[in-house]
C-alpha cells in the first residue's frame, strides 16, 4: 500500500506492515529501518520515526526537514525529558549540570550518550534513571512521569523498568553467576523464569559459567553476569554507563557485541552512556552533550565520523 502525503515523499507500507518512506526526488530513493526491530533511521541529522503497529506514521514525513530529531509524544517512547534543569548549589555559585535537556527514546532503541568531561552526560543518565533528581523539568519512564513520584515508589518503578549496567560490574561475591543474575527477582520477591533463564544464560555464554563466583570469572565473564542480571527482568529500558570502561579492547567488543544483540534480539531499549566512540558505533543514534545540552546528534555513524563530531562540540 502507498499513500502520498506531501509533493516531497510517499509512505509505503509493506506486507510486513513496515513502514518505509519514498523520498520523491530524481532517485526516488526509499528510506527504511537498517534492520529489522530497529525503531528509527536518520536522513543525515534528520529523524525518521516508524510506527509498525495500526497504520502509518505521518509526522516522519514532518522529520524529513529537521535540523535536531523529533522530539515525540513521551507517551509513545519509553523514556522522555522535558526541558530538564539540574542545578547545584545556588544564588550567584549556582551550577547548571544540565540546561534544559529534551530527548526522547523509542521502543527497541539504542541511544549511546557521548560528550567531553563535564558535559553532563552521567549527570543526565543518572536523572533519566530516577538516581538523581531533576531541578525543573520531567522525566517519563515508560509513560510514568518519574518526577512527581516519592523515593518508595521510584524504587518500585525501578525494580520493574529499568535495568543497569556499570563501568564496574557490583556483583556478589559470595554469590554464584546464576544467583547474581536472578538477584533482582529474589529481592522482589519473584521466581524467574525458568526457561528464559536459560535462553539468557545461553545467549550471554554463561550456560558453563553458571555455578562460578565472580573470583573465578574474567572481567567479560563478569560484565556478561552483570548484562544478565540487568536483562533477567525484561526491564522497559536498559541503562549502560561505561560498559566497557573496565575491559580490554577485545572484552568490550563481545560486550558491544552483546548489547547490539540485546536490541536485535529482545527488542531491548537501551541508553548508554560512553566516551568511546567504537562502542557508540554500534547505536542506532548518538546524542553529544557539551556543557550541559544536548548540541549534535547523529545516526547509525562510524567510529571516524563520531570522533570527528566529538572532536567539534569540545572545542
Amino acid at each position: 500500500m502507498e499513500k502520498t502525503v506531501s509533493a516531497l515523499a510517499r509512505i509505503r507500507v509493506s506486507r510486513r506492515s513496515e513502514a518505509e518512506i519514498v523520498l520523491k526526488d530524481d532517485s526516488e530513493r526509499v528510506i527504511r529501518p537498517m534492520t529489522a526491530g530497529r525503531a528509527a533511521h536518520t536522513v543525515g541529522h534528520a529523524r525518521i520515526r516508524f510506527s509498525r503497529p495500526k497504520g502509518t506514521n505521518l509526522n516522519a514525513i514532518a522529520a524529513l526537514q529537521a535540523d535536531e530529531p523529533e522530539v515525540l509524544d513521551q507517551h509513545a517512547a519509553v523514556v522522555a525529558a522535558r526541558d530538564v534543569v539540574r542545578r547545584y548549589g545556588s544564588g550567584d555559585t549556582a551550577v547548571e549540570a544540565l540546561r534544559g535537556v529534551s530527548l526522547s527514546v523509542l521502543e527497541g532503541e539504542l541511544t549511546a550518550v557521548m560528550g567531553p568531561s563535564g558535559s553532563g552526560k552521567s549527570t543526565l543518565m543518572h536523572i533519566l534513571a530516577g538516581l538523581d533528581r531533576a531541578s525543573e523539568g520531567r522525566v517519563w519512564i515508560a509513560g510514568n512521569d518519574i518526577t512527581t513520584l516519592n523515593d518508595n515508589q521510584l524504587t518500585k518503578l525501578r525494580r520493574s523498568h529499568i535495568g543497569f549496567v556499570f563501568q564496574f560490574f557490583n556483583l556478589l561475591p559470595m554469590l554464584t553467576a546464576e544467583e547474581n543474575v536472578t538477584l533482582p527477582l529474589q529481592i522482589a520477591g519473584e521466581k524467574p523464569d525458568a526457561a528464559w533463564l536459560e535462553k539468557l544464560l545461553d545467549d550471554v555464554g554463561l550456560t558453563d559459567r553458571r555455578t562460578h563466583r565472580p573470583s573465578e570469572l574474567s572481567g567479560g565473564q563478569q560484565q556478561r553476569v552483570a548484562i544478565a542480571r540487568a536483562l533477567v527482568s525484561r526491564p522497559s529500558v536498559l541503562f549502560a554507563d561505561e560498559p566497557t570502561g573496565n575491559l580490554d579492547s577485545r572484552t568490550s567488543g563481545e560486550i558491544l557485541e552483546l548489547l547490539r544483540t540485546s536490541v536485535q534480539s529482545y527488542g531491548q531499549t537501551t541508553v548508554m552512556v560512553t566516551h568511546d566512540a567504537k562502542a557508540a558505533a554500534i547505536a542506532d543514534r548518538v546524542l553529544f552533550l557539551a556543557d550541559g545540552q544536548i548540541v549534535k546528534t547523529l545516526g547509525p555513524s562510524s567510529a571516524a565520523e563520531i570522533n570527528a563530531v566529538l572532536a567539534e562540540v569540545a572545542r
